[in-house]
């Protein structure tokens, strides 16, 4: 059974073609432009983002031999992609880094609403969730609000596009709106409690198990090449997507996936979102289970930006560059919180800021590279420690998982066996293995896992190293939690200098 799947990431669109045995056989990666219009404010041109999708998916075709089977869309989630009763977008999308809805969130928190909404859902509010964003936009861009008919995210969009239909897949229906306790539905009395009871007709049909397949409509078919009626099926979100695709379906099983959000997750088959308020809980895809999901805001942007800094080419070689020096560097620690919009995992601080921490003249490129990458990673293991779970292993995927050093380091610092799979493009996959079941090719998503995830040999950590990041670590929280004092004097400063 052959077929395409198209995973439309924040910065990068790809589209992925397999063939009969369930192998990637043609992979397309085409860059995604994000505009940020105004600091703090991240934004996606919603036409440009189809006609990438589309060309991606029409390459793979012309490439991919044989006919295909089906189609299937997974994407970025979160953010608000608002379309007219035409089907047209309204404007461009917000995505789920931005920030212009900081104050909003930071009333909620202080209020005591955040804490209420996790107890019910297990998701907390970050200001690129959608129930942020319609009540910004209320307040301050009401005449898009009154020209939109339905609130979609990017793989609504797509599938949209694709097919006419206009549905909400249940994972991204999950967050903020959803019940984990049934995924095909939202929860009114979360509308009410954020007061959007207004928002609730912009709100499509959840489509879960037996309702997310729909035909290929004749004109994007003719676009394609492809026949008209070829099922095409709304896959989770990209990081319910990922889990899957690396193989996590068992309660216990957990992953990390190293993109431009580090999201560090782990599957579940009960709702236990725990006292403190963290993280998301979203339908994984697979019956009767749950993922409790941890992604930041600041990802493999950080190390990006690191290399902007230190005059490198990119990741490679920054990691490269910290493989100079030895573990902990000479008292050296980063707090990477670099997103305009704060961080959401494992804790809600839109004011949050990064901080280098014990420099001095001492201190050379290599021992900043290796705090760099060492901060970055400590966060995998906060997120982990934060979601309550000991897995046995932690699978990591994304562009960061390639880095060969990066695995072991994460290895190191979690404590704990690292797997990759052997494919290129995990997002991908997981939509393939969704297709599988929701076109009847596979009896169940667990029974496609079985068959098509193939896993590379463990990278083990190193015990006398892994003794140094237990200390580190627990340093790490300590210096984060007194940082954090300062961060409203920062904000007050940046508010300052925006009035200046």
């Amino acid at each position: 059974m052959a077929a395409i799947c198209i995973d439309a990431g924040t910065t990068v669109i790809k589209a992925v073609g397999y063939d009969d045995r369930g192998r990637e056989a043609v992979v397309v990666r085409q860059p995604a432009h994000v505009r940020h219009p105004r600091p703090g404010r991240v934004e996606q041109d919603m036409i440009q983002v189809r006609d990438t999708a589309l060309r991606a998916v029409r390459e793979v075709a012309d490439r991919l031999p044989g006919p295909v089977d089906f189609l299937a869309v997974t994407a970025q989630g979160d953010g608000c992609w608002l379309i007219d009763r035409h089907g047209a977008p309204t404007g461009p999308a917000v995505l789920w880094n931005d920030s212009r809805a900081a104050a909003t969130v930071q009333r909620w928190s202080d209020s005591g609403l955040l804490a209420e909404a996790y107890r019910r859902n297990g998701c907390v509010t970050f200001p690129g969730l959608p129930n942020a964003i319609l009540a910004w936009m209320r307040s301050h861009d009401p005449d898009r609000l009154a020209s939109a008919t339905a609130m979609l995210t990017c793989g609504g969009w797509l599938f949209a596009q694709l097919t006419g239909v206009v549905v909400m897949e249940e994972s991204d229906a999950s967050a903020p709106f959803g019940s984990p306790h049934h995924p095909d539905r939202y929860d009114d009395h979360l509308l009410d409690l954020f007061d959007l009871e207004w928002a609730r007709p912009l709100l499509p049909p959840v489509a879960g198990d037996g309702r997310r397949v729909a035909p290929l409509r004749q004109t994007v078919a003719a676009e394609l090449r492809l026949p008209a009626g070829t099922p095409v099926v709304a896959a989770p979100y990209d990081i319910a997507a990922t889990a899957i695709g690396v193989g996590a379906v068992r309660p216990g099983q957990a992953c990390a996936i190293l993109g431009t959000t580090l999201c560090t997750e782990v599957v579940t088959d009960r709702f236990a979102p725990g006292p403190e308020p963290l993280g998301l809980t979203v339908a994984l895809g697979v019956p009767g289970r749950l993922l409790r999901a941890l992604p930041t805001l600041a990802g493999t942007e950080v190390l990006t930006w690191a290399c902007g800094m230190l005059g490198l080419t990119g990741p490679s070689q920054l990691i490269d560059l910290a493989d100079h020096t030895r573990a902990g560097p000479s008292g050296l620690l980063f707090l990477p919180y670099l997103s305009p919009a704060g961080e959401r995992a494992p804790f809600v601080a839109p004011q949050a800021r990064g901080a280098l921490l014990g420099l001095c003249l001492e201190h050379d490129r290599e021992h900043l590279a290796r705090a760099v990458v060492e901060g970055l990673t400590l966060v995998i293991r906060d997120c982990l420690a934060a979601s309550g779970v000991t897995p046995g292993e932690l699978r990591i995927c994304g562009g960061g998982a390639a880095n060969d050093g990066w695995a072991r380091l994460i290895a190191d610092i979690v404590g704990l066996p690292v797997r990759r799979c052997t494919d290129t493009e995990i997002g991908a996959r997981g939509a393939y293995l969704v297709g599988r079941a929701a076109t009847g090719a596979a009896a169940t998503v667990a029974e496609a896992v079985a068959a098509y995830v193939h896993l590379g040999d463990p990278v083990e950590p190193d015990p006398a190293l892994a003794r140094r990041y237990d200390d580190l670590f627990a340093r790490f929280v300590l210096l984060r939690q007194h940082a954090a004092g300062a961060w409203p004097e920062l904000a007050a400063l940046r508010e300052a200098d925006g009035a200046a």
